[in-house]
């Protein structure tokens, strides 16, 4: 695990002047995720290594880190700009069919990602004691490009099947007392955990 250096935690103005590729190097550099990569690599054993797992595992941070709000984006981007690609430690943009293997893969290492998200939160915790003392949440919709109600397990991959329609009401008074309602419906992803 990397040490951060004392200093102010959220000086987001020293962030912001780093640049994308300054930012994401900082993310890959400091991501506790070593276990989950030599987990991952040990699967892997000797087979054929075209597209490296820390690679793709970077280049799917890479995505985090610039917005990109699909695989197909991340891949666009990764074909246009080499230094994402140096950053990442790839040579060439993996097809969408190695994202989709990779992704299966480290989906059946829940407990592992979980893990790295709490290793994070606790040195951020030893950084500022009162985190989590108080809670906002966003009422944002995720959205989804699946299908909602079709959910038969037939092996193939390249849809989501676990969508729902979803709505959200906002409802309050105006000026001149009367009551206003606004409903939204949208196709969302169904988030079990919360």
């Amino acid at each position: 695990m990397a040490i951060i250096p004392q200093g102010r935690l959220f000086g987001w103005e020293e962030i912001e002047e780093l640049g994308d590729l300054e930012r994401l190097r900082l993310v890959v550099e400091h991501m506790p995720d070593g276990e989950l990569m030599r987990e991952l690599e040990s699967e892997r054993g000797n087979g054929r290594d075209d597209y490296p797992i820390r690679g793709v595992w970077n280049s799917i941070l890479a995505g985090v880190v610039f917005g990109h709000p699909s695989i197909e984006s991340l891949r666009r981007e990764l074909g246009r700009n080499a230094r994402i690609r140096y950053v990442c430690g790839l040579q060439d943009v993996p097809p969408s069919w190695v994202y989709s293997r990779f992704l299966g893969k480290v989906l059946k290492k829940e407990k592992m990602v979980q893990g790295i998200f709490d290793r994070v939160i606790e040195e951020l915790r030893g950084l500022l004691p009162d985190l989590g003392t108080r809670l906002a949440v966003d009422g944002k919709a995720i959205p989804s490009h699946a299908m909602p109600g079709k959910r038969e397990e037939s092996g193939d991959r390249r849809r989501d099947t676990d969508a729902d329609f979803g709505k959200k009401t906002c409802q309050g008074k105006s000026q001149d007392g009367s009551t206003w309602k606004k409903v939204i419906k949208h196709s969302c992803r169904l988030l079990n955990d919360f």
